[in-house]
């Protein structure tokens, strides 16, 4: 059977590229298509495989600029040849869901519906988010963009979820029923040394430096309680969150994979204020047995289970915030079990999600799992 994988784009590596990478293990002879790619940003067992990029990938500055290209993608993606694969699995948070092969069986994989134009619109495009000629640009895209997100969910054979919270978006956004198969965590890398002792050097913050990961509450929070905040991470809001930084905030930067089990390990407590789709960090503080802060919305209520691995805050302000740290300080802290906090986390493993997809792909294409390589 020949398959055909659809990844929106290819240009920074964070959670949906980690999908992306096991579905690759899982379907190893598949074809990847994505509308962008950039090869320095992807590791080897993305980069062995060859990748057919859209129109769009040419254009100018577009791996940099690629959300300012976001009307043409409707159009990019339809651009992808798919023709005879009998099989189209999408991983999906943007366009990709809208890639189509004749007679072929599609199923999505869903990270978020077009996270841009419906609930995070004001994360990338409100007021001080965006230039105002982009953001007049894209209040006035935003209802052909919403329109076309669910017209392009018609047709797809099957919709996996990667949380019951995104479940919840499909049903309200394109009224189409999903499976939930949480995305794997690699497990392995955090389980591997022996579970830490002691509290921590600091409360950590890590992750991408993108406008919903709201950052800026955990520095206005550990601001005006004065505890030792470690922020990691890169991304778009790197310099503006470096400005004025209070002094027991101390700024690490960018990690890369290989130090993230260690610093997590080195921490207090993962601080996690965003509202994620799923999340995949807490998870991995939760495998280095460290408990979870998180903001208590999204993803973060299906992998974090309160008092027993971490605490919620909400609403999502930086008084919320410091208040739920003080309550782990004072009444939590001692008592929360680091084994109980990794035995929470094997439930994301690779294993399960492997059988969580084979057991979802049988059902709509069954033979998929022996794929023979294009023009065989």
């Amino acid at each position: 059977m020949r398959i055909a994988l659809v990844h929106d784009w290819l240009i920074t590596w964070r959670g949906g590229e980690k999908v992306l990478e096991a579905l690759l293990e899982l379907m190893p002879r598949a074809e990847l298509f994505t509308l962008f790619h950039d090869p320095a940003a992807m590791p080897a067992s993305i980069e062995r495989h060859d990748v057919h990029t859209a129109f769009v990938d040419k254009l100018p500055f577009a791996r940099r600029r690629h959300r300012e290209l976001l009307p043409l993608l409707p159009l990019a993606v339809k651009t992808l040849d798919l023709r005879g694969f009998e099989l189209v699995v999408s991983s999906s948070h943007c366009v990709a869901k809208a890639a189509r092969s004749q007679g072929a069986k599609h199923v999505a994989y869903v990270h978020a519906p077009l996270r841009y134009f419906w609930d995070r619109f004001d994360d990338y495009f409100g007021a001080g988010r965006a230039p105002l000629p982009v953001r007049v640009a894209a209040l006035a895209m935003r209802p052909f963009m919403q329109s076309w997100d669910v017209k392009s969910s018609r047709g797809i054979d099957r919709f996996i979820a990667n949380s019951a919270h995104v479940a919840r978006q499909i049903a309200q956004r394109y009224g189409e029923r999903a499976e939930v198969v949480h995305p794997p965590v690699e497990l392995e890398r955090f389980t591997r040394e022996p579970l830490p002792r002691g509290q921590g050097e600091a409360f950590l913050c890590f992750g991408a430096l993108a406008p919903y990961k709201r950052i800026d509450v955990a520095i206005e929070a550990f601001r005006r309680n004065g505890l030792p905040l470690w922020v990691a991470g890169a991304g778009q809001l790197d310099r503006a969150l470096r400005r004025n930084l209070p002094p027991n905030v101390k700024w690490l930067g960018a990690i890369d994979d290989a130090q993230l089990p260690h610093v997590l390990k080195s921490a207090r407590a993962l601080v996690f204020p965003g509202e994620e789709d799923f999340g995949l960090t807490p998870i991995e503080a939760q495998a280095c047995g460290r408990p979870v802060i998180a903001f208590g919305k999204g993803g973060a209520l299906e992998t974090v289970v309160h008092e027993k691995t971490g605490v919620f805050f909400y609403p999502q302000t930086p008084d919320a915030l410091a208040r739920a740290v003080f309550h782990f300080v004072e009444q939590l802290e001692g008592r929360l079990s680091p084994g109980a906090m990794r035995e929470n986390a094997l439930r994301f493993s690779k294993a399960h999600f492997f059988a969580g997809m084979r057991a979802q792909l049988d059902v709509v294409a069954p033979g998929w799992s022996q794929p023979s390589p294009r023009g065989s």
